[in-house]
């Protein structure tokens, strides 16, 4: 099984979300645009594992160990990182500490149960599009003007599975550690 850990959104700001992918699209000439449903903000790749029962043991002891309550994060801005096969087009997460803690956390603990992670430094994003190729003229200033400041409380870890269905890429939570 294919997992990673992340925050979900609620349907209002997942929405809001698809409404900046639907100003996107006409601007590229291709991409392939994330699904109103698979919408999330990763914390941790895992990977390839039938090992859920460490996974949710880590999940709880971070949330344990950081003692952490809800709290809310600003996604805004619109960025890019440029590939030869198209761009990936994100919207950035304003710096919350208590973000960046859980983060840190939950991979100190899923390493201290056996799973390799990525060492680079944790850079929060939500992928709107991947392989977007844009059209002639496209000025990311006219995007950014246009694209809402949006909050969303952060109540819960959640550990996503990712499989495809039927040729569909779908994101399903299997388990998710409750915030205090």
């Amino acid at each position: 099984m294919r997992l990673f850990t992340a925050v979900t959104f609620d349907e209002d700001i997942r929405d809001s979300l698809y409404e900046v992918i639907n100003m996107l699209r006409p601007l590229t000439v291709k991409g392939s645009f994330t699904l109103k449903e698979n919408l999330h903000l990763t914390l941790n790749f895992i990977g390839e594992t039938s090992d859920v029962d460490s996974v949710r043991k880590a999940m709880e002891q971070a949330v344990l160990s950081t003692g952490m309550e809800n709290f809310n994060i600003t996604i805004s801005g619109f960025g890019r990182f440029k590939s030869r096969d198209g761009d990936i087009c994100w919207l950035g997460v304003k710096r919350e500490e208590r973000l960046w803690r859980l983060q840190r956390e939950l991979s100190d603990q899923l390493r201290a149960v056996g799973f390799v992670l990525e060492k680079r430094d944790y850079t929060p994003h939500l992928t709107l599009a991947r392989r977007v190729h844009f059209a002639k003229g496209f000025d990311v200033s006219e995007i950014s003007r246009n694209i809402p400041v949006l909050m969303q409380k952060v109540g819960k870890v959640s550990l996503m599975k990712s499989e495809r269905i039927n040729g569909k890429l779908t994101y399903t939570e299997v388990y998710s550690a409750a915030l205090e």
